[in-house]
């Protein structure tokens, strides 16, 4: 499905991550991968973790440096050629702003919420089109989650940041359909990732989950990794500006 196809991951963190599962299935549809990872001192790390995936390169990129977004980008280029799609698995917020009530988020909490998990899909999509860093046919995807339209206690400052990137997906998708890019979100059913484990309560809204969805079960990253494989390949052609949700049915339940 992704044979000889170049995809670039960033965000990845570790092998229970969104990320990594990704990462593997694209790898075993054929595809050539590129990472980003944040902060130096993971570097060895990093590269431990993709070594399995022949021929990858892992990058260090701080999201929040416009300047250093663009540098890579071009560099990815004139090295590798452009991409055939972007995996955009970037979020965070502060953890104070996940415990308690919504209400008392800080303005800066708030800020760095939307900054990185939102804005930063907006830059990388807009470098991507200056540099001219997608081929046409190409494909962002990004991850959310459904807090974004429902309220889950403990997620609190991210279900507002998961709104406005499923809201940047649809703009996005208008600005570059004629580019020939398609832009979509996948919203993952609750996984045991680290960052899950600043959301209290977590493992309740694993049962919860479990119990109450159609296939009576929870996904996993693999299942999503299959999923965005699929939306950054060519069989997802007439597919853009949407949000496919991959969580065994949970989110069509009204009770």
């Amino acid at each position: 499905m992704l044979k000889n196809k170049k995809i670039l991951i960033m965000g990845i963190r570790n092998k229970w991550s969104i990320a990594y599962g990704a990462a593997k299935s694209a790898y075993d549809q054929g595809a050539q991968l590129y990472f980003t990872y944040m902060g130096e001192e993971n570097k060895g790390k990093i590269e431990e973790l993709i070594a399995e995936f022949e021929g990858a390169k892992a990058f260090e990129c701080d999201i929040s440096d416009e300047k250093k977004v663009e540098s890579l980008f071009q560099m990815i280029k004139d090295t590798y050629g452009s991409l055939d799609a972007i995996v955009h698995c970037i979020a965070h917020a502060n953890t104070q702003d996940l415990r308690g009530e919504f209400i008392n988020t800080s303005k800066e909490g708030f800020t760095h919420a939307n900054e990185v998990s939102a804005y930063s899909l907006v830059l990388i999509a807009r470098k991507a089109k200056e540099l001219e860093l997608l081929h046409e046919g190409g494909s962002i995807v990004c991850l959310t989650y459904h807090g974004s339209t429902k309220v889950f206690p403990g997620y609190n400052v991210m279900g507002v940041a998961k709104a406005a990137l499923e809201a940047s997906v649809r703009y996005l998708a208008s600005n570059l359909g004629k580019d020939g890019i398609r832009v979509n979100a996948v919203s993952a059913g609750p996984i045991k990732t680290l960052s899950a484990k600043g959301i209290q309560n977590f493992s309740s809204i694993l049962d919860v989950v479990e119990n109450n969805a159609p296939l009576k079960k929870n996904v996993t990253t693999t299942e999503v990794g299959n999923v965005i494989s699929f939306l950054c390949s060519p069989l997802s052609s007439a597919i853009t500006g949407q949000v496919v949700y991959a969580d065994n049915g949970y989110s069509i339940m009204g009770i």
